[in-house]
């Protein structure tokens, strides 16, 4: 199996044919697509970046296509893309009390592992579903429901590595099987490397390799053979930019490793139908920065050996797609629950947020939410969409549509409908 990165020109004339934007990308693929996101908009084309995986090199795709009756729950989306440098987000965690404030204004909220990790430190919330990427796009997508379990039973794949670090992965799995008592049913380390690797796009945003994914793959299908109805999987990203890296817990960079937990956790979910997770094993630490105080954002990765406690913990009522033997649910949504997705201002152009815009469903762009990127309800020419300054107002847009007040109705100016007839009837009266 080869994984690849590679960027693709989309003519806009080929945009504005029948399917739009989706229809286009889908057709320009040259492999199976794990990931991908619009980096660009110019007056004559739009730039994608992806990451793919050869052709026959995947097993064929069992997802169930096919998506259960609404649940009369009101869900919202909240997206933090990875490996963009979101200002809240971004960092480690530091995207948590804005989903807790967005969570509190619906019944459910779907958002990705990104918007709540922070190694030994995660935001949870009952209302909280912490949704795999790939996962999350098929749910947005229409094509899959979800189901919440109410405890999943974790299985680690844990990557060839010294005793030591060996030893700190098992002190990390067994505090939260005591603290948190997650079931976690056993740990399969891998008898080689797995080559999980930091790489970066054209538009700056880092993605990721794998060298070895059929040891990945193997991993994940003995600890789903022996009951796992989630895989958790620790491995040490390599190729990590020492200078950006220092720069980010300066705040002042993109997180080189969130492009490469993605692919891994999007390879394992698209093969396996479960929720998946990835953590670093040993976080980056360097000499340079012992004693010094890094941004607030960065500090829980900081002050954590292993970025591998929030992972399990939020794992244990990750969303399944399909029935999973002694896993019972308490609920499923689907994408007609959804009544809102909400994204960076400047990161408009992924699956959700263009599934949500040709559904009709609102999008909410959050401003203050900025990124490395620079594509925006306008560049995109996508209709409708509510802006707004920062995640307070989101959670108030949130409230609006829960309600089902206008959005239009709390502006001003507010616009007289028949004002004119008005006006003649009182110069005639």
């Amino acid at each position: 199996m080869t994984i690849v990165n590679r960027t693709y020109e989309i003519p806009s004339s080929a945009i504005a044919e029948p399917g739009g934007l989706l229809a286009a990308v889908a057709a320009s693929f040259a492999a199976e697509p794990l990931r991908w996101f619009v980096s660009a908009v110019g007056p004559d084309s739009v730039r994608i970046e992806s990451t793919e995986c050869l052709p026959g090199s995947l097993p064929d795709d069992q997802a169930p296509r096919s998506s259960s009756a609404p649940s009369g729950q009101a869900v919202a989306v909240s997206l933090v893309p990875t490996g963009i440098g979101c200002a809240i987000g971004g960092y480690a965690g530091d995207a948590g009390p804005a989903t807790a404030l967005l969570a509190s204004a619906v019944d459910l909220l779907v958002t990705n592992p990104n918007a709540v990790n922070a190694s030994n430190f995660i935001a949870g919330d009952q209302r909280v579903v912490y949704t795999e990427g790939y996962m999350l796009d098929l749910f947005c997508g229409g094509k899959v429901s979800l189901r919440l379990p109410r405890a999943n039973r974790i299985g680690v794949i844990i990557e060839q590595a010294p005793d030591t670090a060996l030893a700190e992965v098992h002190n990390v799995i067994n505090a939260v099987r005591a603290v948190h008592g997650a079931d976690i049913i056993g740990c399969e380390i891998t008898r080689e490397p797995i080559g999980t690797r930091c790489a970066r796009h054209r538009s700056g945003a880092y993605v990721g390799q794998i060298d070895h994914p059929e040891v990945l793959l193997a991993a994940g299908k003995r600890l789903l053979s022996a009951g796992a109805t989630a895989l958790a999987v620790t491995t040490n990203v390599r190729d990590l930019p020492e200078d950006d890296y220092i720069s980010h817990f300066a705040g002042a960079h993109p997180n080189p490793v969130g492009g490469a937990e993605a692919v891994v956790s999007h390879l394992l979910t698209r093969v396996f139908q479960v929720p998946a997770a990835h953590a670093p094993m040993l976080n980056f630490k360097q000499s340079h920065l012992s004693g010094r105080v890094v941004d607030a954002r960065s500090a829980g990765e900081f002050v954590s050996a292993s970025g591998l406690a929030c992972v399990l913990i939020g794992l244990r009522r990750a969303p399944q797609l399909t029935a999973q033997s002694r896993c019972p649910v308490s609920a499923s949504i689907s994408v007609d629950d959804v009544i809102a997705v909400v994204a960076p201002a400047t990161a408009l152009g992924s699956v959700p947020v263009l599934s949500a815009a040709e559904r009709g469903t609102p999008v909410i762009a959050v401003a203050d939410n900025t990124t490395i990127l620079d594509v925006t309800a306008a560049g995109l020419g996508l209709p409708g969409v509510i802006e707004v300054e920062n995640y307070l107002a989101a959670a108030g847009a949130l409230l609006a549509l829960r309600s089902g007040i206008s959005i239009g109705s709390l502006r001003r100016p507010l616009a007289t409908l028949g004002a004119t007839m008005v006006m003649a009837d009182s110069l005639h009266g």
